[in-house]
């Protein structure tokens, strides 16, 4: 096909071009994670273990490259919110009718095989170089899409490639800028875009400009096609690597199948033209698809209202939201391609459907729309409960599905609504009683019984002070039984906390030394509580676990003041680090490399800690990270460090987490 001309000409007619865009990233990123769902997850599918190794390195590479493809949606939609217009994450149901898109781009949902894989391949490949598409792929019919010139409505036009699109869409920014200003072609405002401070995106970046649209323009083509046919990384190499080794192990076994029989384009409902299409009718696999495509479908919506202009924490929450849904429905989406899917075709399985409903546009950027969103998740939970009620064999999954939405409302209505005055007075501990004068308090003859709460952690009652201990949380810095050996009584049977045998001075003093916030306190003498730190910090053990030293939220609860966590990937009570760095001989060093950083306006704050399941811990707010030696290498106000001990950036997360396959 040859060059694109016209280019857009007008502001529409660039919104109408940036549109399709957005819904070719996102139909991309269904369509590659369809054919991941369908990977066969066990030996006994008739798979060598040669061979399900080989399929789970391809299940991480496609998952990479469908976070890609969600990255480059949001750096569309962060192109259009600099021009004026909203975030688009509307598309077409699968498959894709005639028209919509080029003759040559087919997009439609197909399980892994070798044509689908050639058609990926195909949709990925550079402009330059000429293939053919997968067998099964080929368009329907002939047709010419013209963009009109001079006309009010926008309207669309034919593209080869992928790459071939953004050229015209980056034409048209330029041309725009020169006709209008720069300054009157970017009139959107940033907080109507996603920036790398609130989610971790490859490429993802502000756009304000030509120069910041151009480049966000090249990072989408570069990851994608690649610049050049060999160029390593690219969507296009990394399916071609895929390619080469899936029909090497073809050769040495003609009868490896590495998908399942999943269906080609799944619908939810009877189709009136049923030609190319599978409706899933069979149960549990119609109820389960129900759930799955609510998912989904919620998941957008999260991140549409991250796109309508909220306050930076709401925007954080929903954001984490959306990606949290997402996780949620890969093991949903995986078991539906297990499950028989039509009585009147046996053999074929189930799929997800990626179903949209007509009422996707974001919500209104009201304190309303999060208790609309938390009550979704209530209705998709209750749902999946009684899924775990009705059918035995999905009743594990479907109870596992349910517990995370329910966990995941609770935590994105405590982060939007509550205030930190309403935090706080949820979060401080009550006194129990009226103070002790410490004149009349007799010395205990032995230390007190603790006071075990729900949670595990233990309160040792004193006359002026009680001390709070967590054992869960301890690393044995052994700062308390050698800095008040009186009142840490090393190496006893029964209580070995007595408050009582030293000064209330004393006992803050230990407490503040404890790194992993094991020992906390409670004054009821009318002295000062601790405080909150005047400096945000993290301070690196060498080959140990994260110090972190600041005003903690984690994962929507207040914890207090200090904290150590695990970044070796090993702990068992992730994610507090528990010494399992010492027995796996973990290597990370406590003196990493200065960045270059300007110092914060702010050095103190709320510090929102997010555990991202299977991933890295999520950091917010102003925080100086320093070196074991107390050298400060850093200075962020968001960041995310690794915890799963592979990257190759610590304390950073380099993605190395999905590669290895972390789990938390």
């Amino acid at each position: 096909m040859a060059d694109l001309h016209p280019v857009p000409a007008t502001r529409e007619q660039l919104w109408g071009v940036l549109a399709e865009a957005a819904e070719i990233e996102h139909n991309l990123m269904c369509c590659y994670l369809y054919a991941m769902f369908s990977l066969k997850e066990s030996l006994d599918e008739d798979l060598t273990g040669t061979e399900l190794a080989a399929i789970q390195r391809w299940r991480s590479e496609i998952l990479d490259v469908a976070i890609e493809e969600m990255a480059h949606l949001a750096i569309v939609s962060n192109i259009l919110s600099a021009l004026g217009a909203p975030a688009h994450f509307g598309r077409q149901n699968f498959p894709i009718a005639p028209g919509y898109h080029p003759a040559g781009v087919v997009v439609k949902l197909a399980p892994f095989n070798v044509e689908t894989l050639d058609h990926f391949i195909f949709l990925e490949r550079p402009e330059n170089l000429d293939i053919a598409d997968g067998d099964g792929f080929a368009p329907e019919r002939s047709y010419t899409r013209a963009l009109a010139t001079g006309r009010l409505m926008s309207a669309t036009m034919d593209y080869a490639t992928v790459g071939a699109l953004y050229r015209a869409i980056e034409d048209g920014i330029r041309g725009l800028a020169d006709t209008l200003g720069e300054d009157a072609l970017f009139v959107g405002d940033a907080a109507h875009q996603l920036s790398p401070s609130v989610v971790h995106l490859p490429n993802l970046t502000v756009v304000r400009c030509v120069k910041t649209a151009c480049q966000a323009i090249e990072a989408i083509v570069r990851q994608g096609e690649g610049a050049h046919p060999d160029e390593e990384g690219s969507h296009f190499q990394r399916f071609l690597a895929i390619r080469a080794e899936y029909q090497a192990l073809l050769e040495a076994r003609p009868s490896f199948r590495p998908g399942r029989a999943a269906a080609h384009n799944p619908v939810m409902r009877k189709p009136p033209l049923p030609e190319g299409k599978m409706w899933i009718s069979a149960e549990p696999a119609a109820s389960l698809l129900d759930i799955g495509n609510a998912i989904y479908n919620h998941s957008v919506r999260c991140l549409a209202l991250g796109y309508a202009g909220v306050d930076p924490a709401a925007q954080r929450a929903l954001i984490d939201a959306a990606i949290e849904l997402m996780r949620f429905l890969t093991p949903v989406a995986a078991q539906l391609t297990s499950l028989p899917a039509n009585p009147d075709h046996p053999g074929c399985t189930a799929g997800l459907s990626f179903a949209t409903m007509r009422s996707m546009a974001a919500l209104p950027a009201t304190p309303g729309a999060i208790a609309v969103l938390v009550e979704r998740m209530r209705d998709i939970a209750a749902k999946a409960t009684s899924l775990a009620a009705q059918q035995e064999g999905l009743g594990d999954l479907a109870e596992r599905t349910a517990a995370s939405l329910d966990n995941l409302a609770a935590r994105l209505a405590a982060a939007t609504l509550a205030t930190p005055p309403a935090m706080e007075a949820v979060m401080t501990p009550q006194k129990t009683g009226d103070p002790l004068p410490m004149s009349d308090a007799p010395a205990p003859a032995a230390p007190p019984a603790p006071v075990i709460r729900a949670d595990g952690t233990e309160i040792i009652p004193g006359a002026a002070i009680d001390l709070v201990f967590a054992g869960d949380r301890c690393i044995h810095a052994r700062n308390c039984v050698l800095g008040q050996p009186k009142v840490f009584k090393a190496n006893v049977e029964g209580p070995w906390i007595d408050p009582d045998a030293t000064s209330t001075e004393g006992l803050v003093t230990v407490a503040h030394m404890c790194p992993s916030g094991a020992i906390q306190y409670r004054r009821h003498d009318g002295g000062t509580e601790e405080q909150a730190p005047p400096v945000n910090l993290v301070q690196l053990r060498e080959n140990g676990p994260i110090g972190v030293r600041a005003d903690m939220v984690l994962a929507g609860e207040k914890i207090g003041y200090r904290a150590t966590l695990c970044r070796c990937g090993a702990s068992k009570n992730k994610p507090f680090c528990d010494g399992s760095h010492t027995g796996i001989g973990f290597q990370a060093t406590g003196e990493p490399a200065t960045q270059e950083s300007q110092p914060l306006a702010v050095r103190d704050g709320p510090l929102l800690i997010e555990p991202q399941q299977d991933g890295p811990l999520a950091v917010t707010g102003n925080l100086e990270l320093c070196a074991g030696t107390g050298r400060t290498f850093d200075r962020v106000t968001s960041t995310w460090l690794c915890r799963c001990g592979g990257s190759a950036n610590k304390p950073y997360c380099d993605g190395t987490h999905r590669k290895i396959g972390f789990k938390s």
